[in-house]
């Protein structure tokens, strides 16, 4: 039975809870259990922004994800420092090294940067980043299909932004591509 706990970081504007989101939506379209709790600092745009999604095959018992992350993608570097210690041992990092250039300090987790805004500028759309870094964390998880984030891009950004879903898939595939 599969259980991921993943914390999704960085700045307002990043796209850091539609990525949750999706992950959630795409979570119960696999009949999975799920929840999705976010976070937001004070700020309007560029504050602190996170959010806390549990994927998993058992009932979730609470929203709360403290130090048993199971993955973090973080997409900033105040993100790194401070979600970095919650992975467990064993767990996945996932570092958008396009704004973050130090390295991760622990050695005891998987680490995989992510150069997710220079990716984003080659597909043509800066504002996919976050999609780039989802990708690469399904493919890292397989928690969930991409075929599953698919469908639910079409409930969370509802038909106005329909014409978007296809250079999202690319972002999903390009950063699926990155971590193989």
């Amino acid at each position: 039975m599969a259980t991921e706990k993943v914390i999704m970081a960085g700045f307002g504007g990043q796209g850091i809870m539609s990525m949750g989101q999706l992950l959630t939506y795409a979570g119960m379209i696999q009949d999975k259990q799920v929840s999705w709790l976010p976070s937001y600092g004070p700020e309007m745009r560029g504050g602190t922004a996170n959010c806390s999604v549990i994927v998993s095959d058992n009932l979730v018992g609470s929203p709360i994800i403290t130090d048993d992350a199971t993955a973090s993608v973080v997409m900033n570097l105040p993100s790194l420092l401070k979600f970095e210690q919650q992975v467990i041992a064993g767990g996945n990092l996932i570092v958008n090294s396009s704004l973050i250039e130090i390295k991760a300090k622990r050695e005891d987790i998987n680490v995989y940067y992510v150069p997710a805004n220079q990716i984003a500028k080659e597909i043509g759309n800066d504002k996919v980043a976050n999609m780039v870094m989802l990708g690469a964390y399904i493919e890292l998880t397989k928690i969930v299909s991409q075929d599953s984030i698919v469908e639910a891009m079409k409930k969370v950004f509802g038909p106005s932004k329909q014409h978007l879903v296809e250079l999202n898939k690319e972002a999903l595939k390009r950063g699926a591509k990155k971590v193989q």
